[in-house]
């Protein structure tokens, strides 16, 4: 039988990992390589060239690409996207300024917020003279050739994307329809976004912000797609390209470059899809997730196999209406340059970071600044042997040079200021962690904590002992697990619309009925990106409040044979509100919005298992001293190929691999289980 297989791709801010996936035995072949962010496509071709030149595959034999990108994330941040054109009803042109009245930061945030300037400007706005109304009725007809002049004015401006938002479109879409139909007629160059299609839900500032978005992002996420799929097929020939989404799932390349706006979470939700994957295999479905990179640390709450969702994605200051992985980031990564400031003289770690280019010291490319990857080369969690990526040579005397200057500035030993480094760093990610278990209502002590990421494995075990948080799980690969996600996760696709009624007014067959519309619409879409229906799997949601409150949850609901709908969703609603709130309230509970989720089907790919090892005692390949708890250790160095099932590695310890190192503590203990993960706990649990 001829081989297949499915490759995992994921840009980073320092590197791109590329995973290689048999789909017959699940055998994997990993390679990072530095990102290029001029353009990342580069970086992932260099990728996919590596692993298949150290594999021996032929690029012919790669049946499906996934890809993680932040084109859309980066887009949003640098403020490089489209000259956005708006199109509103006539008395919304201001949609985008009024916004909501929100200021970040403490009571005096006022006084020194900059607000920024939305991406579709006052200039570049037009008003249909059209009016529908909330329950869908034409109230008064789209005047056309009013609209026409507008929107050939608007051609004059140059704009290179269009935004279509009508009051209350979410009812009744046929105006926007007309004006997509008249604008592309006019400058049929120019991609249009409406909002019907990409948010068909109430809230006329949310739907238009989520929209301008969507198109501010488009041009750019568009053609990087076209000439990433392009180039793959010129290559591959038949290869299917995936993007992942922000919420977990994958959508074909068509549908991601037509709705970049569902992207802007996409590299993060890699690594939460992969945990989900590895540690769901290995037995463990609650989960606290550390992803930790060059640049940043995303962490993550699953629960039960799923990961926690919300429906708003923040990129910088612009917050759209999307589903996303609930996902927290912290800059706090390998290279964040740690500095003390000259007033305070306290040693501070990030958010600045030292990034790809020059990196951190020891890479050796011209970086002088601290940072933690340096720390951790000092204290000896990087054996001065270890070759970064596989092939990168560390640069130890580099290291504490740079960590010297921070030593020399608190009047420590270079030790002491690298360990004050490690903690400080620890310390933010330990407040990230907070922010999706404590804060949210969940006991950390009952959740597993999965480290990934090129330094999740070096830090894990310190979190694991600040969280209360075991098995801290190491899988293998860390360095490449967002790369994994992507490679093993499904198609996805929401269909959604408002619907707003009191429990009293609606009943169970009514929701059946509706959420069952949408389930049509949303497994349709699939099928267009030719995935077979089956395998498939729906599943649905409700935004549930009680009567009169502006905010509202995200409720799951069972459509089983005789489920008395109503009665369980209001039921799990109160749960959530007092989980999250302290209390729930005896008024009437009222239906927002339906969701209908589509889901492709699974991936068919075998879960290798490793083999007991009998002689473990003979494995270690030396030692290497260790700095922990303010005293040298002797730490043995092992190479995790070389250490199989059912063994144990007692700390202090090193396990190194091609694409990460694990710090095992002293008193700590990380055995190996029969998928190759480290699970590391307390000597005194065992």
């Amino acid at each position: 039988m001829k081989n297949s297989y499915r490759l995992g791709v994921d840009v980073g801010g320092t590197f791109t990992d590329v995973l290689l996936l048999n789909e017959q035995n699940g055998e994997m072949s990993t390679a990072k390589v530095p990102s290029t962010p001029h353009d990342s496509s580069i970086g992932v071709l260099n990728g996919i060239a590596r692993v298949c030149e150290e594999s021996r595959v032929d690029l012919s034999e790669i049946t499906h690409v996934m890809h993680g990108t932040t084109v859309a994330t980066n887009t949003v941040l640098t403020g490089t996207g489209a000259r956005v054109g708006l199109v509103t009803t006539k008395g919304y042109r201001q949609v985008l300024q009024i916004a909501r009245s929100f200021v970040p930061g403490g009571l005096g945030g006022w006084v020194i917020y900059q607000k920024s300037e939305p991406m579709a400007p006052l200039e570049l706005t037009i008003e249909a003279d059209e009016r529908v109304s909330a329950k869908g009725e034409i109230v008064s007809v789209l005047n056309e050739s009013s609209l026409r002049e507008s929107l050939k004015n608007l051609a004059k401006e140059k704009i290179e994307a269009l935004t279509v938002c009508l009051i209350n479109s979410f009812t009744n879409k046929i105006h926007e329809e007309k004006v997509r139909d008249i604008a592309l007629e006019i400058m049929p160059e120019v991609p249009v976004s409406i909002s019907s299609e990409v948010i068909p839900e109430l809230q006329e500032y949310e739907r238009a912000v989520t929209t301008v978005t969507n198109s501010y992002v488009r041009p750019k996420v568009e053609t990087y797609i076209n000439n990433l799929e392009s180039e793959l097929l010129e290559k591959m020939k038949e290869v299917k390209l995936s993007i992942l989404r922000s919420d977990g799932g994958l959508a074909s390349a068509q549908s991601a470059a037509k709705y970049p706006v569902n992207m802007l979470m996409s590299g993060p939700a890699g690594g939460v899809a992969g945990a989900i994957w590895v540690a769901g295999n290995a037995g463990f479905k609650n989960l606290l997730t550390l992803d930790i990179g060059g640049t940043s640390t995303d962490v993550a709450l699953v629960q039960n196999g799923h990961a926690q969702l919300r429906r708003e994605t923040t990129v910088g200051d612009v917050t759209v209406r999307a589903s996303s992985v609930d996902v927290r980031t912290v800059g706090a990564g390998g290279g964040s340059i740690a500095h003390v400031p000259a007033v305070t003289k306290a040693l501070r770690v990030g958010p600045q970071s030292a990034g790809a280019e020059p990196g951190p010291a020891a890479y050796g490319n011209g970086g002088l600044e601290p940072t933690v990857t340096d720390a951790n080369i000092v204290l000896g969690y990087i054996p001065s042997r270890a070759r970064l990526g596989g092939d990168m040579a560390i640069d130890v005397d580099a290291a504490q040079l740079a960590v010297g200057r921070i030593a020399s500035d608190l009047g420590l030993s270079v030790e002491a200021a690298a360990e004050g480094i490690y903690n400080i760093v620890n310390e933010n990610m330990f407040g990230a962690l907070r922010l999706v278990s404590v804060e949210q209502g969940h006991d950390p002590r009952e959740f597993a904590l999965i480290a990934f990421g090129g330094a999740g494995p070096l830090h894990a075990n310190a979190l694991g002992k600040l969280m209360g948080s075991w098995p801290v799980i190491i899988p293998p690969g860390p360095g490449v697990l967002c790369a994994y996600g992507d490679a093993t996760t499904r198609l996805r696709n929401e269909a959604s619309r408002t619907f707003i009624r009191k429990f009293s007014a609606t009943s169970n067959e009514e929701l059946r009925l509706e959420l069952e519309k949408l389930a049509t619409s949303a497994l349709s879409a699939l099928v267009e990106e030719k995935a077979t229906s089956e395998g498939s799997e729906i599943t649905y949601q409700l935004d549930l409040r009680y009567q009169g409150q502006g905010l509202s949850l995200t409720v799951d609901v069972s459509l089983a044979e005789g489920e008395d709908v109503l009665t369980a969703i209001g039921t799990q609603f109160d749960l959530m509100h007092e989980q999250l709130f302290t209390f729930s309230l005896p008024a009437e509970k009222e239906i927002v919005n339906l969701r209908s989720i589509a889901l492709g089907e699974e991936a068919r790919v075998e879960v290798p298992s490793v083999t007991i090892d009998p002689d473990f005692v003979n494995k270690s390949e030396g030692n290497q001293r260790m700095f922990a708890e303010g005293q040298w250790w002797d730490a043995s160095i092992y190479d995790r190929s070389k250490v199989g099932r059912g063994t144990a590695i007692n700390g202090p310890a090193i396990v190194t691999e091609m694409d990460s190192t694990t710090m095992i503590l002293p008193e700590h203990v990380g055995r190996i289980d029969s998928f190759g993960n480290i699970l590391i706990t307390p000597i005194t649990q065992d």
